[in-house]
């Protein structure tokens, strides 16, 4: 379509948009500012209509391939090549526009780093340079993002109903309804189960297990689920019910729930150890908030009777762990400090001071085929990374992405 006919249509849809209403000829610009990411997006996005400076009612419209699914969400037809849209919207008051840049999917044969943006949906990263190599819109607010081994890729919605699923070879985008607030997301391996928590479903915290076939069976566990952790080998889910200060252990198979232990105050984010014994927990308090407790990190023994057998000294304010086994470490970030505490796993002391990062530190990952720490900062935009056998800062990092990033999954193209 050349420039001309794009300003030709452009013309006449304003007129149409701004309700028909002849009026004298004057010189009129677009009063609104329709928002999306400065990166072009992938094929299979849902983009919302989010405008400044114009008032609703509006009507849009949409120059070049995709289509309005509810007169505010744009989406991108999956068989979509690389290209572009022009997004228009406007009433009696004014107009607003957009170009939307249409890349390629990313290929299953490139190192990924994919970040969940909860503004934005998923910003695909290259492993090596963190450049952006496009974005997946979901339509929601993306909180968590989980890869499994052969490149599909689940994230939630932690304000609707559905959760997201794409793969990489080949390229497909799916959604499957009646997952509820999701908060955090994992993949079993074993079963190829997607496991989520929810944070409210019929005024109670649960767990949903999302099938190979799409199937969606849920199981309540306690007041407002939030952190997870698969343990394969037994076949068991860990959920940390936060207002209620237990750990529920779910029967992954069955969705049932084996056991509920209490565990600390705001219990929030999970890791376990690779043989299964040990469950590490964040107290997600800070001395100065509502809560006026300190926030710590702890150990808890899951033989026999659950108790914990090490504990941190207090924190800031406590959010994210995740443990490296092979080193022996368990790092935690600070949203309150904007740092990662460095722990020796097995008792909970510092091993070094912990590392500054970028502003308010969200869920961290591990790559360990590269060694890399990643560190998802939420208001700054941005992920930091570390190398975990130095912790010196990897370079290039932090680097930009999209907007409030909460999680980090990683893809290598080769085992």
């Amino acid at each position: 379509m050349t420039r001309a006919r794009n300003l030709a249509l452009f013309a006449c849809l304003s007129f149409a948009l701004a309700g028909g209403v002849a009026r004298a000829p004057q010189t009129r610009l677009a009063t609104g500012r329709i928002s999306i990411a400065p990166w072009p997006y992938l094929p299979g996005s849902r983009i919302p209509l989010r405008i400044d400076g114009l008032q609703v009612p509006y009507r849009a419209a949409v120059i070049g391939p995709g289509r309005f699914l509810d007169g505010a969400t744009y989406e991108i037809p999956l068989s979509t090549a690389q290209g572009s849209a022009m997004l228009v919207a406007g009433n009696a008051a004014g107009l607003a526009s957009a170009t939307i840049r249409i890349a390629a999917p990313p290929p299953a044969g490139r190192d990924l780093v994919i970040v969940a943006s909860y503004e934005d949906g998923l910003v695909f990263h290259d492993a090596a340079k963190f450049s952006v190599l496009g974005v997946l819109s979901t339509g929601g607010a993306s909180s968590d993002v989980a890869i499994d081994q052969k490149g599909r890729i689940a994230t939630t919605d932690t304000q609707g109903t559905a959760l997201t699923i794409a793969s990489l070879a080949p390229w497909i985008v799916r959604r499957v309804e009646d997952v509820l607030v999701g908060d955090e997301v994992a993949v079993d391996r074993t079963t190829q189960s997607v496991f989520v928590t929810n944070r409210d479903t019929d005024g109670t915290g649960a767990l949903t297990r999302v099938g190979l076939d799409g199937s969606v069976t849920r199981v309540a566990t306690g007041s407002t689920a939030e952190g997870l952790a698969i343990d394969e080998r037994r076949q068991l889910v860990y959920v940390a019910n936060t207002n209620d200060a237990t750990v529920a252990a779910v029967d992954a198979r069955t969705m049932r729930v084996v056991r509920r232990f209490r565990a600390v105050r705001r219990i929030f984010s999970l890791a376990l150890s690779p043989d299964g014994s040990r469950l590490y927990a964040v107290s997600n308090q800070s001395a100065g908030s509502p809560f006026a407790a300190a926030g710590f990190a702890v150990a808890i023994r899951l033989s026999g009777t659950p108790r914990i057998v090490a504990r941190s000294a207090d924190l800031t304010f406590p959010l994210g762990v995740v443990l490296d086994a092979t080193t022996g470490t368990l790092f935690v970030t600070d949203e309150g400090s904007n740092e990662v505490d460095v722990f020796d796993a097995r008792t909970l002391r510092p091993k070094r001071a912990p590392l500054r990062t970028c502003t308010t530190p969200w869920k961290p990952a591990i790559d360990f085929s590269a060694d890399r720490l990643y560190v998802p900062c939420a208001q700054s935009d941005a992920v930091d990374a570390f190398d975990t056998r130095t912790l010196r800062r990897v370079r290039g990092a932090p680097f930009r992405t999209g907007n409030y990033p909460l999680a980090v999954a990683i893809w290598r193209s080769s085992p």
